[in-house]
């Protein structure tokens, strides 16, 4: 095998180059000795036995093992990717693939490759990703010792909930390693998880930018390798999914949160202020530190969100928001500095009355009680006027960076 200069892959050879395949299918492999040839041959006998122009590429993520030239000899292109994980095996050899579609599925043998033409069938009708489902909710199986007992009744059910009912996702198992998806539709969502929650993003952002989906039912096998354990760690492959599906909904991660705490601030406000006692509780001074607390921490969190979302959708993690863009056009730099001086003039304002207030005791005792009541909003007002002044600079810079993108 000679790698491809600088991708650590490798050139078709003479022959698959006097056509293009209509199907490339796909394995990543880690060490898969006692696997990887009985999955590529069963991949090469589907695709000769329905007459599919196809071709089968393993890719090598640092075997130690036979793996690859085990891979050879049964029929399979194999491709070295040198960066290690899941995700970066898989953008390696789709990169490489040159079918128009693509099939992926683990070379552990936990899935059967002749399922393969029901997956073609759904991509030729037009679909952009054709998932599996192992679940019986979807019409799946999971044989005896197939699935660790975390995996299918909580990890599972809990990312497939998630996933419907977050990005409105069709698929009943969103963590089956065999699907197939459109190379165009790959390069349109431009995937960038180099591990296990390779798998998710491809889901996420089928969903997010409006493919066509479709599930298709299959059988989930026992692993059938022998000489190590599962590559899938869950505890952190499991929280670094969930760390995606928050990075791709920021109105879950920073708008809900951020609007919770500035509401409760509000109210400690509306309620402090005057002193009131409701219940036979008083609120007091002590309330209004705890209601400031909240209001930053609520008003910074929904700045986070906006400028977080606005450089998603310009790297091209999320796809683009047009209300999101409008209110960065009408939102100018000058609309925020306006806003953030009357703040800061509200706050320093109040801040210079309790100044005030100690100039008349001749700098010596205060009630603390009734001057805090202008110095923790006057402090919170100056720090809010300060953090629109920031926020309405770098928001205008994203814009600026946005520009030649839409030209």
């Amino acid at each position: 095998m000679e790698p491809i200069a600088g991708t650590g892959k490798t050139n078709p050879t003479a022959s698959e180059c006097a056509g293009a395949p209509e199907l490339s299918v796909v394995i990543p492999c880690l060490n898969e000795a006692d696997t990887v040839e009985a999955c590529v041959r069963r991949a090469r006998s589907t695709l000769e036995h329905c007459g599919v122009a196809g071709e089968v590429i393993v890719a090598d993520n640092g075997s130690t093992d036979e793996s690859a030239a085990i891979a050879s000899r049964a029929g399979a292109r194999v491709v070295k990717v040198a960066a290690r994980g899941y995700g970066n095996a898989l953008m390696g050899a789709i990169a490489a693939a040159r079918g128009k579609y693509i099939i992926m599925g683990d070379a552990d043998g936990s899935y059967d490759f002749a399922e393969i033409p029901r997956f073609l069938e759904k991509l030729r009708q037009g679909c952009g990703l054709v998932q599996g489902c192992r679940m019986p909710a979807g019409g799946g199986a999971v044989m005896s010792g197939a699935m660790p007992f975390l995996h299918r009744w909580i990890g599972n059910p809990l990312f497939s909930g998630l996933a419907r009912r977050w990005f409105r996702s069709p698929i009943h198992d969103v963590n089956c390693g065999l699907r197939g998806f459109s190379k165009a539709h790959f390069e349109r969502i431009d995937q960038r998880c180099t591990g296990m929650e390779f798998a998710a993003e491809m889901i996420i952002k089928s969903c997010l930018f409006g493919a066509l989906i479709a599930e298709v039912p299959v059988t989930l096998h026992r692993d059938g390798r022998r000489t190590h354990p599962p590559h899938l760690k869950t505890i952190r492959d499991g929280w670094r999914t969930l760390r995606f599906y928050l990075l791709c909904s920021p109105r879950r991660l920073f708008f809900l949160p951020g609007a919770i705490l500035a509401v409760l601030g509000l109210i400690g406000f509306a309620v402090a202020l005057p002193g009131l006692r409701l219940n036979g509780v008083t609120f007091d001074v002590h309330t209004l530190l705890f209601a400031s607390l909240a209001v930053l921490c609520g008003y910074q969190t929904i700045l986070f969100g906006m400028v977080a979302r606005r450089f998603a959708i310009h790297e091209g993690i999320l796809p683009d928001d047009a209300e999101l863009r409008r209110l960065f056009r009408s939102f100018t730099l000058e609309t925020g500095l306006v806003i953030a001086v009357i703040a800061l003039l509200a706050g320093l304002t109040l801040l210079g009355l309790a100044v005030n207030q100690w100039r008349m005791v001749d700098f010596g005792n205060l009630n603390y009680a009734h001057t805090m009541r202008y110095v923790v909003p006057g402090a919170t007002l100056t720090a809010l006027g300060f953090q629109t002044i920031i926020a309405s600079f770098l928001a205008t810079l994203l814009e600026l960076a946005d520009r030649p993108a839409r030209r």
